[in-house]
């Protein structure tokens, strides 16, 4: 499992810095931005509660839902007093996973929409999909492996 979220690791850098959409507007004009480029377009526009939503959701978010999966994944942690706390975070993070997803899709649409421009779909877009996919492949397995390790109260009393 580890391989599997270093190489959702990979993916998700790659889905972050490559384009995930080239709009063409009047068929002269064409732009291309990734996911951090775009952030960063948001930022220097002023635009910083954006900058904040999607740098936190589509950055941030799923880097720290990773980090806490390897810490899961580490074989002194699956014997910790810690475990539980742990899950409780992975629960969290669930809640949120597909906001990022969400996001791209509703950035997608309000392009799609504008009667003079056209949009490809590039490269970052299927790889920022599949970390998402990736991660909560992992996230559904480590929470599956975790319950069928013992709880602390069966832990203490083994009766």
């Amino acid at each position: 499992m580890k391989i599997l979220l270093a190489i959702t690791f990979i993916v998700f850098i790659a889905g972050l810095v490559t384009p995930i959409i080239t709009m063409t507007k009047f068929v002269l004009l064409e732009n291309t931005f990734s996911v951090l480029s775009g952030a960063l377009g948001l930022l220097k526009e002023g635009q910083f509660f954006l900058f904040v939503l999607i740098t936190g959701f589509s950055v941030m978010l799923p880097l720290l839902k990773m980090a806490v999966l390897y810490k899961l994944l580490s074989d002194k942690q699956q014997a910790s007093v810690h475990l539980d706390r742990y899950l409780h975070w992975m629960h969290l993070f669930g809640k949120w996973s597909m906001l990022d997803v969400f996001v791209v899709a509703v950035l997608v649409v309000a392009v799609k929409l504008g009667a003079i421009a056209s949009v490809e779909m590039r490269f970052g877009l299927y790889a920022f999909t599949a970390a998402v996919v990736l991660t909560m492949y992992v996230t559904a397995r480590v929470v599956s492996l975790a319950d069928g390790l013992p709880t602390k109260a069966q832990q203490t009393n083994p009766l």
